[in-house]
């Protein structure tokens, strides 16, 4: 039997309100979510808004399946400014400390089945993102500490996964294979790329790729290791949700890798800050790869969580 939200002895006003006896009773005894007798329904989704037929979900469940391209510009700046952006747990890299890589993505992306890829506003995005290395108990990680995508679904997405993604405008050269509006992937091609958020133009790159190379880089190479929180609802009693959370791709479909030149130029405004926390010292290179790969979850490193604030 169900619980029933009014008392009984409240009977009578119930009665003068208009409702039976019978009607009463059948509530009280039946499935139901209130005292009418509608039945309970089962709400669905990976992740809010859920409905009875979880359509309206913003991301489905896991696995995630991406395909796209990266176009990354590695670049050093002092380690110093590495360590003030990383949580006092985490250390530094042993290795090229202050080694930063700016990436740009081109993605298609899609659940189980791919219905996503015949409805492409809900499959192609783009993200620009920045990535240093740190240590943890040992353990050297990949981790994000800044990211501008194009949709509301990546950004859920990556808020589940511990990535700071903000809303941005973005836009990268494509690789076509035929005709002249495209760079040939080849030596002496040319790609360009840009980001920005708020109508303000916070970085820019252009590669010029000069040979085929082993990998697109070693700053983005390691598993990303991430802070996943959400402060209480009640102000002043910290993170009701506080983790530190390990993960990477699974199903490595990877391309060529190119290495070339590059440029990078990096700006702040008033909503962002990048220049000024990360600045450019150094060019390392510049790369291009086609990549595939799938996200179906990761590993909890530490939980300081307190779901009771």
């Amino acid at each position: 039997m169900s619980n029933f939200p009014v008392e009984v002895k409240r009977f009578g006003e119930f009665r003068a309100a208009g409702f039976g006896r019978k009607s009463l009773v059948r509530a009280l005894y039946s499935d139901t979510n209130d005292w009418y007798g509608i039945p309970m329904t089962e709400l669905h989704g990976f992740f809010p808004p859920l409905t009875p037929t979880g359509k309206s979900t913003l991301m489905p469940k896991m696995p995630w399946y991406y395909s796209g391209t990266l176009l990354t510009v590695e670049y050093r700046t002092d380690p110093a400014n590495v360590r003030a952006i990383l949580p006092p747990e985490l250390e530094l890299a042993d290795e090229d400390p202050g080694a930063v890589a700016f990436i740009w993505a081109d993605w298609q992306s899609c659940s189980e089945g791919g219905a996503e890829l015949l409805d492409p506003v809900r499959s192609q995005y783009l993200e620009a993102f920045v990535v240093v290395r740190c240590k943890y108990e040992g353990v050297t990680y990949s981790r994000c500490v800044a990211i501008w995508v194009t949709k509301d679904f990546a950004i859920a997405r990556g808020w589940f996964q511990g990535y700071p993604k903000k809303l941005g405008n973005i836009a990268v050269t494509r690789i076509f294979n035929h005709g002249k509006a495209t760079p040939r992937l080849e030596n002496g091609a040319k790609l360009g790329a840009s980001v920005s958020a708020y109508d303000h133009r916070l970085a820019s790159a252009v590669v010029t790729l000069r040979e085929p190379a082993e990998s697109n880089g070693f700053v983005n190479g390691h598993k990303m290791l991430h802070s996943r929180f959400m402060p209480s609802i009640t102000p002043g009693l910290g993170n009701s949700l506080d983790q530190l959370i390990a993960m990477g791709g699974v199903d490595a479909d990877l391309g060529q890798a190119w290495k070339g030149d590059a440029e990078l130029h990096l700006s702040d405004s008033q909503w962002d800050e990048l220049d000024s926390i990360l600045p450019v010292k150094e060019i390392i290179a510049g790369y291009y790869r086609e990549v595939g790969v799938t996200f179906n979850g990761g590993s909890l490193i530490t939980d300081k969580s307190d779901p009771s604030i």
